[in-house]
């Protein structure tokens, strides 16, 4: 296959000009930064993106232990690798006073079907989610928020957590998803979206 010479000159240029784009983004500082925050995770603390989490109202600790893991690439993920680097602690601190001070996500309109909603709860109960997370679901402390969250997302973090594609700074996650089969991910992942 050829590719046309216009097209390599492009992709020539675009892989010069990444590495300075990334330098360039290193040298900003958080204020300069956070439109592009806000462009994937959503204004109102509400994600419009699949895949891409809402951050509003999660826990101020929580958010920190995340931002450091991205900005310390112990946590790979490049987007937000790239987004965090070079960022000073307080900065990142500034952004996880501003997360948990972003109001909560909003559950789908729909209203929810009562029995998943129901068999979720107990199944939630019985393998122990609302115990680190809360009764609520609100998170706390370094526990995330999952009440509102995308349900693409939940799903897909169930998921990774399941088979160890991602991994938590608590290895509890793993003990508690180990015996959950995926449609028990997808019932949660419904009834969490769906929490106020």
């Amino acid at each position: 296959m050829r590719v046309p010479v216009r097209l390599i000159g492009s992709f020539v240029a675009a892989g010069l000009l990444l590495p300075l784009c990334i330098s360039c983004l290193g040298a900003q500082p958080l204020q300069d930064r956070l439109p592009a925050c806000f462009a994937c995770h959503g204004k109102n603390g509400q994600s419009q993106l699949p895949d891409v989490p809402s951050l509003g109202a999660q826990p101020g600790l929580y958010a920190l232990i995340q931002l450091v893991l991205f900005r310390d690439k112990l946590r790979v993920f490049a987007p937000m690798n790239e987004m965090l680097s070079g960022l000073e602690d307080d900065e990142l601190r500034k952004a996880a006073d501003l997360i948990g001070r972003s109001p909560p996500p909003e559950p789908p309109l729909k209203p929810p079907d009562p029995v998943r909603m129901e068999r979720a709860r107990q199944l939630a109960s019985k393998h122990r989610c609302d115990f680190c997370h809360q009764a609520n679901f609100e998170g706390h402390e370094n526990v995330p928020r999952l009440a509102g969250q995308r349900e693409d997302y939940l799903l897909k973090s169930l998921r990774s957590y399941k088979d160890n594609s991602r991994y938590a700074y608590d290895a509890q996650m793993a003990d508690v998803v180990y015996p959950l089969q995926d449609r028990d991910f997808v019932e949660l992942a419904y009834f969490l979206a769906r929490l106020k």
